[in-house]
């Protein structure tokens, strides 16, 4: 397959739109909506065209599983070859249930607790990622009561300026919350060695943000990270004696809005040189590059009304089911599942009672009437995952096709799901 680029994951033959080969109205009929679809044709094909950047220089790709957790994806991406980033002991727990084996898992977040940092050393983990010397000293106790030795990666602020579509993706500049920053981090990862026992260190890491278009920022990034642990060889010697691999992050652009593909070649340039220069391994961490491309949100129209001028398309998926547009005012392309003639600009939004309930605004969309089923394509990475249960509304149902076939890999949420967990009288403790 060359690269394994898959142009239309969600192509339409004779006016049908189809997920690979399975008509969506087929999946609308069976499960209902709102319904999350996957392409498992579509997992693969973009992981193999970062396992062809990365070709001739010894790598690992962790999906950064944060963006789509459900286990349907995970299983396929772990079949194509990916291992896995998690970010929470409940990530943990789902990619050792999706079948990951602990060598393939590396933990990161910026605030661990305790107790999820004893769970990733139980588990046996590759690596847990460290953000602070303060942290190191919990993962240093927790290791030391284990009796095991934690192998670390540091996380490092490379303190480089990035252009993104906006702020809240923006991890690697000065002031964010994320890492050890650069000027501080041979201080930090030398007083460590030198004084906290039970820790490895196996990795130095960054990442710089998401929907990353130009990958300028990112090399620079990565040119800092090498000259850190070059810089460290020479004074530390035996702090990074370890140190075997360069973890370059993630956030590499997809395309929302019919942008060109993102270039890789700035990344097989970026680990190559970074490999020649410490001889590392290179491990890179997306998320949203795998998957969002792979998935669209199926909705069905309850509504068409107008108000103050404009004119509304109300659906079924609402901000519980999809925030993005809400939190980022993010783009998200929508079609009619059946072709419609005629086309006007409308606002298509949802039932949840808020009003930055809305999928998109003043968008030109087909004379859709209600019934009708629409397509909320880019849909898989941040979609799930986001999802609530805000104004009491189960969550959505999640479909995989490969192929010809298709099958649900998470049944839609009762309103008996709704309460469990829940007491209308409380066990009462007295103080």
């Amino acid at each position: 397959m060359g690269e394994g680029v898959l142009t239309a994951p969600f192509a339409r033959v004779g006016g049908h739109l189809l997920a690979e080969q399975v008509p969506l109205t087929a999946i609308a009929s069976a499960v209902g909506t709102p319904t999350y679809v996957y392409s498992a044709a579509s997992l693969r094909s973009q992981f193999a065209r970062l396992d062809a950047a990365l070709a001739g220089v010894p790598h690992r790709i962790h999906y950064a599983m944060k963006a789509n957790g459900a286990l349907g994806v995970l299983r396929v991406l772990r079949a194509a070859g990916a291992h896995v980033d998690c970010v929470s002991s409940g990530e943990l727990f789902r990619a050792r249930a999706a079948g990951f084996e602990p060598a393939e898992i590396i933990v990161g977040g910026v605030g661990k607790r305790e107790d999820e940092i004893d769970a990733a050393l139980a588990a046996g983990v590759a690596c847990i990622t460290a953000e602070s010397y303060e942290e190191l000293e919990l993962i240093s106790a927790v290791a030391l009561r284990r009796g095991v030795v934690a192998p670390v990666a540091i996380r490092v602020n490379p303190e480089v300026t990035v252009h993104a579509f906006h702020e809240y993706v923006k991890t690697g500049q000065a002031g964010d919350k994320f890492g050890i920053p650069l000027g501080d981090a041979a201080a930090v990862i030398t007083r460590a060695h030198a004084t906290l026992p039970g820790l490895r260190f196996v990795a130095l890491q960054h990442h710089i943000g998401s929907l990353l278009t130009e990958l300028g920022p990112y090399r620079a990034a990565a040119d800092k990270l090498v000259a850190l642990l070059l810089a460290l060889r020479a004074s530390a010697p035996a702090a990074v004696a370890q140190v075997a691999t360069l973890d370059l992050g993630g956030g590499f652009a997809i395309s929302y809005q019919d942008e060109p593909p993102v270039d890789l070649r700035p990344l097989t340039e970026t680990a190559r040189a970074a490999h020649a220069a410490t001889g590392c391994a290179i491990a890179i961490e997306p998320g949203r590059f795998l998957v969002a491309e792979a998935g669209l949100l199926l909705t069905r129209v309850l509504y068409r009304k107008q108000g103050g001028g404009r004119e509304f398309v109300v659906a079924d998926a609402g901000m519980n089911d999809l925030l993005r547009p809400a939190l980022y005012q993010a783009h998200h392309r929508i079609e009619a599942v059946e072709a419609v003639q005629g086309e006007r600009p409308v606002d298509v939004v949802g039932p949840v009672c808020e009003s930055g309930d809305f999928l998109a605004r003043e968008r030109p969309l087909p004379d859709v009437r209600p019934g009708a089923l629409l397509a909320v394509h880019t849909a898989g990475a941040y979609g799930f995952v986001m999802s609530s249960n805000y104004n009491a509304r189960p969550r959505a149902a999640e479909v995989l096709v490969d192929g010809a076939r298709w099958g649900v890999i998470r049944a839609r949420e009762r309103h008996e799901d709704l309460v469990r967990g829940e007491r209308v009288d409380p066990d009462w403790s007295v103080a």
